[in-house]
């Protein structure tokens, strides 16, 4: 059966039975039908004293790596094993839905659901952000036809929208030259991300540079005294959602930023929710290590004062061979030489991994074509290592599939975390990049145009060198180059744009070849995808 087929012959429990089982009273529910809410409270007082756990992955391929599937495995492995587990995951982007990633809401046992309503639009967060970002941007070209008092020289600021379009990289309006990001890329996203509580919200709202005067001093978003109105388009999104596997574990999916152009996890406040109501939480940071788990670190934990308690590297045989330039029909051939080649990836993660915390666990997503003596390869890496390892088959066995790894992870918890976070807020930000280009990336030297340079220089003098650093990379690679597999070391970062996102309280600095309105590919999902006889089919 295929994920959606699967999907639907679950019986779903009322959300209002999900949401009592956590200890959240039906007046803090905001119903959207039958099998999905909103969280409408207040959080009071400090979290219990919640396990926190990350899950991230070696660099992704086309083929999937499956953090999704294994988070979800895990949360429901850990139920199966009588604990008080909570999910804490992102929104899909329909980008990705009806481009080539497809959705974000797990595969095969391991899903979340309402699977096609999760896919597709949800509950309207993506609009609201979409609609509070495009308002901005309304008010700043009218704010110039009716006088410009501001006194703008040049706008900062994008447009955004929920899909694809590359025809949107340059856009001409009557006001300006200008573009639009993806959603998941906006600065609205990230600071929607990042706020703790709505008073937060509208404050880094406020909090936007939106463009500079001929003196080249700062025009913020509340000199247009729009940060209100963009605050009540995201009151109702701000909420966290609630949700379910298709186990009936809890699962709070809010916020959706991408992790190769943003900084990759959900909203702080449904990870506090999460923490509040559940004794183990998992989550889940975008593509490989080097971007998401890298961001959740240096840019979420620090904004959050948080700490994960364990670190999960998701890896599967053929992303390995992948790593080894194996051919795509080739990747389901047993090559167990391919295998230990692609090794050097995953040492790579393992090494960064250990470089802000102490308790880190592989986990092999093993699919069927997966051979004993191939998986043995991985095991024994592992333990040569000293990394605890497991495998997790909830593709398909559910949460049955994760029980070893839930175990694991249970063993794990018990040891003392040492946490570290990579470098210091007074870093000036050309040692911010170079620390993580170094670190991370394995990197011998960092070029930059001469702008970035110039952008960098000016936002240190300007008193903004103590904003953390989301690194804008492929995700293919630990290098800025996609084609470079394995472990490239040595490689040369290339810094080509940097961007002040003050609202979100980060700096972004665009590398390579990466956009932040990705295209549609030649053959994009949205060929398959259809509504026939009153059923969706295609998504996946």
């Amino acid at each position: 059966m295929t994920d959606i087929e699967i999907a639907r012959k679950v019986l779903m429990d009322d959300i209002e039975d999900i949401s009592k089982r956590l200890g959240i009273d039906d007046e803090n529910l905001i119903l959207y039908g039958r099998y999905k809410a909103k969280i409408d409270m207040v959080l009071n007082g400090e979290k219990k004293k919640s396990k926190l756990i990350l899950v991230t992955s070696i660099n992704p391929t086309i083929y999937g790596e499956g953090k999704t599937t294994v988070s979800i495995g895990i949360a429901d492995g850990l139920k199966k094993l009588g604990k008080n587990a909570v999910l804490a995951l992102r929104e899909p982007s329909m980008g990705p839905v009806f481009g080539v990633k497809g959705g974000a809401t797990g595969g095969g046992y391991s899903q979340v659901v309402p699977m096609e309503d999760i896919n597709l639009s949800f509950t309207g967060d993506f609009a609201a952000i979409e609609n509070a970002n495009n308002l901005l941007c309304a008010a700043i070209d009218n704010h110039i036809i009716n006088g410009n008092s501001l006194g703008f020289n040049r706008i900062t600021f994008s447009r955004c929208l929920d899909v694809n379009d590359k025809s949107l990289r340059d856009v001409t309006t009557l006001v300006s030259k200008t573009n639009f990001d993806i959603t998941a890329a906006s600065e609205i996203m990230a600071l929607f991300c990042l706020s703790k509580n709505i008073d937060d919200l509208k404050t880094k709202l406020g909090n936007i540079v939106v463009g500079y005067d001929i003196n080249e001093n700062e025009i913020y978003a509340r000199d247009l005294k729009i940060e209100g109105a963009m605050t009540v388009l995201l009151k109702d999104a701000f909420k966290p959602n609630l949700v379910q596997t298709l186990e009936h574990t809890p699962a709070l999916i809010h916020g959706g930023p991408f992790a190769n152009i943003a900084h990759g996890c959900n909203s702080i406040i449904a990870t506090n929710t999460a923490l509040t109501y559940g004794d183990y939480v998992v989550t889940e940071a975008g593509f490989g290590s080097d971007l998401g788990a890298e961001k959740f670190f240096d840019i979420k934990c620090r904004a959050n004062n948080m700490k994960p308690d364990c670190v999960v590297i998701v890896a599967t045989i053929k992303a390995l061979k992948h790593n080894a330039s194996v051919p795509p029909e080739k990747i389901s051939t047993e090559n167990v030489e391919k295998v230990r080649e692609g090794l050097s990836n995953l040492e790579i993660h393992i090494e960064n991994m250990f470089k802000y915390n102490s308790n880190v666990v592989v986990c092999l997503n093993r699919y069927d074509t997966d051979t004993d003596d191939e998986v043995n390869v991985v095991k024994e890496f592992c333990s040569s290592l000293n990394v605890p390892f497991e495998e997790s088959t909830a593709y398909s066995d559910g949460g049955d599939g994760a029980i070893k790894l839930g175990q694991l992870i249970l063993n794990v918890l018990e040891k003392d975390n040492q946490f570290n976070l990579l470098y210091d807020d007074n870093n000036t930000i050309f040692e911010k990049i170079e620390k993580i280009s170094h670190e991370i990336y394995r990197s011998c030297e960092v070029v930059y145009t001469e702008e970035a340079r110039k952008k960098i220089n000016s936002l240190q003098n300007k008193g903004f060198g103590k904003l953390p650093i989301c690194i804008a990379k492929t995700q293919y690679s630990i290098s800025d180059d996609s084609k470079k597999l394995g472990a490239p070391i040595l490689n040369t970062l290339h810094v080509r744009d940097v961007k002040l996102y003050n609202g979100a309280g980060f700096i972004t600095v665009i590398t390579g070849n990466i956009m932040t309105m990705p295209g549609l590919s030649k053959t994009p999902n949205y060929e398959k995808i259809d509504y026939i006889n009153g059923k969706i089919i295609g998504l996946s």
